[in-house]
């Protein structure tokens, strides 16, 4: 049996999977691991089932014993691994795309709601009670009619729209080639981000973090937006520039944020806790038990498909 170290506790009925699959070392505490203590734990193993809490820079996978053949990340994002250097050690990297799909566009459809229609600054005042009904009392932003614009049209994406679509949006995207007609679903394209963020009254960002991706929403993109729009992150935090999209927020110029993720997770930056409109989730996407067991279990099946065949359907690098 291959022996693997499991970085974070699973659901039962995962860890029950890998136990009949491989020799697993299990966190059963739920430890949050440093990168030498990966190191150190991963000696003699041959592989390593990690999480986005892991940092997986150059140094850490230069560090990690010879046996190691596989990280098999337990996320459809792999934004904690360095993939070039994974590769020049010979390490595959995997992922878990498509199951957790369903799960984050819920997610995705929850930020735009509670962004739109103020739900942080409702939930405050049912809490804190005293509140009186008025015609004008917390009016936000009604979606029936309004332009959806989704930065990065993958499977969650498409997912977003279809259920923004039933809602009455009208779609939007920009991703780095044009869908076929039957994904699009009467969605229009843009080619460049101007485009597209200039009709957004609402923009729901689906897109991976790379290099192309990291601060997409900046000093600059963000006056492209209608005055008044609606920003959303379902993707990686990595995406926004807080500072730019704070003072946009303060400056009134965006209306409110929806987001999920955040730079530094879980130290979210201090300004968003200042602006009233903000609607922060602590990164719940593919947070249902069903998600979390198909997403583990797939993670397992990864590492065990590489060793029995040499590859791997969910290979990233």
């Amino acid at each position: 049996m291959k022996k693997i170290l499991i970085t974070r506790k699973l659901i039962k009925e995962s860890e029950d999977k890998a136990s009949k699959t491989f020799d697993p070392i299990f966190n059963s505490n739920d430890e949050l691991y440093s990168q030498s203590k990966v190191i150190e734990m991963s000696k003699g193993c041959d592989g390593i089932l990690s999480s986005l809490t892991e940092k997986m820079d150059e140094e850490t996978i230069n560090k990690l014993p010879d046996t190691i053949k596989i990280i098999s990340n337990f996320a459809v994002g792999f934004g904690n691994i360095d993939l070039e250097a994974a590769k020049k050690r010979g390490i595959v990297v995997t992922n878990t795309p498509e199951v957790l799909s369903d799960a984050t566009a819920e997610i995705g459809i929850l930020l735009i709601l509670g962004a739109c229609r103020r739900a942080a600054e409702g939930i405050e005042s049912a809490r804190d009670g005293g509140w009186k009904w008025s015609a004008d009392y917390l009016i936000g932003k009604q979606l029936t009619g309004t332009r959806l614009g989704v930065l990065g049209m993958g499977r969650i994406g498409q997912k977003i729209a279809r259920i923004a679509k039933s809602l009455g949006m009208i779609i939007h995207y920009h991703n780095r080639s044009k869908l076929s007609e039957e994904k699009e679903q009467g969605a229009i394209y843009h080619d460049n981000l101007k485009s597209l963020f200039s009709v957004s009254d609402v923009l729901s960002i689906c897109c991976p973090a790379t290099k192309e991706t990291v601060n997409m929403i900046n000093k600059e993109t963000v006056e492209y937006f209608p005055k008044g729009a609606v920003i959303t992150n379902i993707a990686r935090g990595d995406i926004v520039e807080d500072e730019a999209l704070i003072d946009a927020l303060n400056r009134r110029k965006i209306y409110a944020v929806g987001l999920d993720v955040y730079k530094n997770e879980p130290n979210l930056n201090p300004g968003y806790l200042k602006i009233k409109s903000a609607f922060i989730l602590p990164h719940l996407g593919s947070a249902t038990k069903d998600t979390r067991i198909a997403m583990a279990n797939l993670a397992i099946d990864n590492i065990e498909e590489f060793f029995r065949t040499g590859n791997c359907t969910n290979k990233v690098n």
